[in-house]
């Protein structure tokens, strides 16, 4: 039997430490209701959040990796942009020295074409000495290589540069033909210009979708750490707002359960009437 005592309630003691208990847990939930997170702090779960910021530090540290990798894209596109300039002004030069060939022009015909000729030329050496991109380039030979942050251990991608100037394609600076003989001599070097200006845009091209791959690889992978870290720490919304109306409603009980245990002592006084 029971001790009707009023020093000690028991029953209200019991009430008190469910209540309390569930205010605990009432706690836990609204934090994770207004975070969105399960793991927040290490106090939540230590293991957990020290993984989840391992991950989230590795995640972020591939954003550098993707700016350094998008600088070399940029890079190689304008070295390819001027490669094509190139390309179209040697199919030029070999269209003005194959009319210049021809030894039925009169000379002024024939300065028209030499002229013509040599501001083609020039504009290559223009057109591959402003093919920078943040002040490199790997177009026009000052430059043998570039490398690029490939993953966030600090590892490397090599792109090999290609020299598309005029000396990089086996013309010179002053290449010129003084008459028809002259010329056709220079259709024959043109030609040869243009498949090694081709070839190293073939290779400037493959390289340039190497790092597009990558780019793409780097961005996937991010992806997968935030949805891992995701998974540990984030808080599943529909299943705390479930356990937030439980235990709203538990709570309430378990008020009018202590009220109903602290009014049990009064009891006590019908004894002395």
């Amino acid at each position: 039997m029971a001790l009707n005592s009023i020093n000690t309630n028991s029953g209200a003691l019991i009430a008190l430490q469910n209540l309390n208990q569930t205010n605990s847990e009432l706690g836990v939930v609204q934090q994770r209701i207004n975070t969105g997170k399960k793991v927040a702090t290490a106090k939540d779960n230590g293991a957990t959040w020290a993984i989840a910021k391992n991950q989230t530090a590795a995640s972020q540290s591939l954003n550098s990796v993707k700016d350094s990798l998008q600088r070399g894209q940029s890079t190689i596109d304008v070295a390819l942009a001027s490669g094509d300039t190139v390309i179209d002004l040697l199919g030029k030069m070999k269209e003005k020295a194959l009319a210049a060939s021809d030894t039925s022009l009169n000379t002024a015909s024939f300065k028209a074409l030499q002229s013509d000729f040599h501001s083609l030329r020039d504009q290559i050496i223009k057109a591959v000495d402003n093919s920078k991109f943040n002040g490199v380039s790997i177009a026009n030979g000052k430059t043998t290589k570039l490398t690029f942050l490939a993953n966030a251990d600090g590892d490397s991608f090599t792109v090999n540069a290609q020299t598309i100037s005029l000396a990089g394609i086996g013309l010179t600076d002053g290449e010129t033909f003084t008459d028809a003989a002259g010329a056709k001599g220079a259709i024959t070097k043109i030609a040869g210009a243009l498949q090694s200006a081709t070839n190293k845009l073939a290779s400037l091209g493959t390289s340039s979708a190497g790092l597009d791959a990558h780019l793409s690889f780097v961005g996937k992978l991010q992806d997968s750490l935030d949805a891992g870290v995701g998974n540990l720490v984030d808080a599943d919304l529909a299943k705390e707002s479930a356990k937030l109306q439980s235990l709203q409603t538990k709570q309430q009980l378990g008020v009018q359960a202590l009220s109903i245990a602290n009014s049990s002592t009064s009891s006590i006084l019908s004894l002395f009437r």
